[in-house]
């Protein structure tokens, strides 16, 4: 019977004929969707934001990775549906998990979305299904969390279900690699759900890489979140280091990266944020004193990275003290409050740690970001300025946090007393002795 299942669940595959779902319409499971539904699979969607439910039922696109049109055509075509009800998980023949996998306030994994959704998975759990995990988790979360939880429905593991993880690799706002054309890593829980899941991945995703076990692609994951984590902690030491010897970090990275080999770019920042870099190292960290083993360069790196935000308000304050102001009295835009540029993901973002840390000193604070129109922080809603001519010219200083492309830098800095700069942004412009950077 074993074989028969398998066999019939990769001939769907091929044909396109198998129904996909995916849990989780976010950042990483709304362009999975669209890649499938674009060649032929029928897509549900599965959410319990009745939000994110009705934009897509509506075919209103709210990712920026997805073209509008493309939702729009396929939600009408009938290849997209989304629903919130896993009471429709027995029509589908893969489902694909993509929900978030936060910490704890003890820097430990937060695994509560995981684990919810296999349940809901395993009460309709038939024979002939692979389940697919995606979110960035620690080494073993499937084999350990899921297949226990999948095992209870009594059917058996690469007999009559699949079970893989194939990490996201999604990077917000990149232009040139999609879910399409980057490579794909994929782990099965077994040789049959290798198969299964290459076969799979490999209906759309151009190059698909397979490794030797599902905790394998796991840790593929949290390393390559744990290398830029590591090498930003780097850059961010030099900055300090910089600062204390009067360099300008910038000037020594851009002079070092010239070199054609041996090195990788990386760029210091006012501390680290979104859905990866702050998260994912404490996810190998915790794992990793399971088998008493100290990480203690991903520990180094991370407490480097949280020590970003101080940095930016000690320089803040001494900026103001340059001005003859102090910042109990002072007034503070904050240029940027996503974690990136250019997106509208405010996820973590270590701008957020500088806006409290300058509420703290008794600046009064206002910020700007084109991208972000509203954020709660600390019980409080804010809303974001325009960036008028009147609010530049009151404000005492200006912290970029957020190197957005479409703000007019030259004209915040004809317009304002002070810039500290800590991305860069007017990198080439003529600061006219009123930037600092970082």
């Amino acid at each position: 019977m074993s074989s028969t299942v398998k066999s019939t669940l990769l001939e769907r595959i091929a044909n396109r004929s198998a129904v996909v779902g995916v849990v989780g319409l976010g950042y990483v499971g709304l362009p999975f969707a669209v890649e499938k539904a674009k060649v032929g699979f029928k897509v549900i969607g599965l959410d319990r934001n009745a939000k994110r439910v009705n934009s897509v039922n509506r075919g209103e696109n709210y990712i920026g990775d997805v073209a509008d049109e493309e939702l729009r055509d396929l939600v009408a075509s009938g290849l997209i549906v989304a629903e919130s009800d896993f009471a429709r998980v027995p029509e589908m023949d893969v489902i694909v998990i993509a929900v978030p996998t936060p910490l704890t306030k003890n820097q430990t994994p937060d695994l509560q979305y995981v684990s919810a959704v296999t349940k809901e998975v395993a009460q309709y759990l038939r024979p002939g299904q692979l389940i697919s995990l995606e979110s960035t988790t620690y080494p073993g979360t499937t084999e350990e969390v899921m297949l226990p939880i999948l095992a209870e429905a009594g059917l058996e593991l690469n007999k009559d279900f699949f079970l893989a993880h194939s990490p996201e690799r999604v990077d917000p706002g990149n232009e040139r690699y999609t879910t399409k054309n980057t490579n794909k890593v994929v782990g099965g829980v077994g040789e049959p759900s290798l198969e299964v899941a290459m076969a799979f991945y490999s209906a759309t995703i151009e190059k698909v890489v397979p490794v030797s076990s599902a905790k394998a692609a796991e840790l593929v994951k949290v390393f390559e979140n744990t290398f830029r984590a590591v090498n930003i902690a780097l850059v961010n030491e030099l900055a300090m280091l910089c600062d204390r010897m009067d360099l300008d970090v910038w000037e020594v990275l851009d002079a070092a990266f010239t070199k054609p080999f041996g090195i990788m770019p990386f760029y210091p920042g006012p501390g680290v944020g979104g859905h990866c870099i702050p998260i994912d190292p404490h996810y190998l960290e915790w794992k990793a004193k399971e088998v008493n083993f100290s990480t203690r360069f991903i520990a180094l790196a991370g407490e480097i990275n949280r020590m970003m935000p101080e940095f930016v308000r000690d320089k803040a304050v001494g900026c103001l003290n340059h001005l003859g102001v102090a910042a109990s009295r002072s007034r503070v835009l904050i240029l940027g409050v996503a974690y990136k540029a250019d997106l509208d993901d405010w996820r973590e973002s270590p701008a957020l740690n500088v806006l409290e840390l300058m509420i703290e000193t008794g600046a009064s604070i206002q910020y700007h970001d084109p991208y972000v129109p509203a954020i709660e922080l600390a019980g409080q809603q804010w809303v974001s300025s325009d960036l008028t001519d009147e609010v530049l010219d009151e404000a005492d200083l200006v912290i970029i946090t957020t190197g957005h492309k479409s703000v007019d830098y030259e004209r915040v800095i004809v317009r304002s007393k002070c810039i500290f700069d800590t991305r860069n942004a007017t990198k080439g412009l003529d600061g006219q002795g009123k930037v600092v950077r970082l």
